[in-house]
């Protein structure tokens, strides 16, 4: 009999642990959270590359990649570890609690797949977050100037942040658009920041 699961069983599988309330917490404050990072850093790669005097949008495109495989890396990794380790932890104290093993159980097996979701959504929130700001580069010298992909970035990177706290807001009945726009300042005041760096 073949042991290995199916992909409708994985599916199912995804899906129950998606409607698992603790599992959404904690993979949205992952996605979130890595996701501002990301847009702020793409924020401040843009603003910077083009303060420093280049003028090729496929340079700045490269430039951000390399910032998008560095955080999204960091995000499935670091939490990964985090999550293992916490996960561990909590399974021990269960396990003291019932003074019973359970190594490849259902509730094992349940926390390694809820660590797998939570570190694919944290390393998701980097990448979303730097590679749409940079899609204005792909038109440079067609149809937008160095500058003009320049400002479209950072007001896409504003409106990426915009929609992480307008989404932040209405989960927690707050106002949604206030929310929106708490975080979409960041975009904006780490741009303005920029502008005072040397050289």
């Amino acid at each position: 009999m073949n042991d290995v699961p199916s992909l409708r069983d994985r599916f199912d599988t995804v899906r129950t642990l998606l409607e698992d309330e603790e599992v959404r917490s904690i993979s949205r404050r992952y996605f979130i959270s890595n996701g501002f990072d990301g847009t702020l850093t793409c924020i401040g790669v843009v603003v910077g590359a083009y303060l420093s005097g280049i003028t090729d949008g496929l340079t700045v495109i490269t430039i951000g990649l390399g910032a998008a495989v560095g955080l999204g890396t960091s995000g499935v990794w670091s939490v990964w570890e985090i999550e293992r380790a916490e996960k561990q932890a909590d399974l021990m104290r269960i396990e003291q609690a019932m003074l019973a093993d359970l190594e490849d159980t259902a509730v094992q097996q349940r926390r390694a797949g809820a660590r797998k979701i939570n570190a694919i959504a944290s390393g998701i929130g980097p990448l979303i977050g730097i590679l749409l700001p940079l899609l204005p580069f792909l038109g440079q010298n067609v149809v937008v100037s160095m500058l003009e992909a320049t400002l479209l970035a950072i007001a896409v990177g504003v409106g990426v942040l915009f929609t992480f706290g307008a989404y932040l807001g209405s989960i927690s009945k707050q106002n949604w658009i206030i929310a929106g726009i708490r975080m979409g300042l960041a975009g904006v005041v780490v741009a303005i920041l920029n502008l005072f760096l040397p050289g």
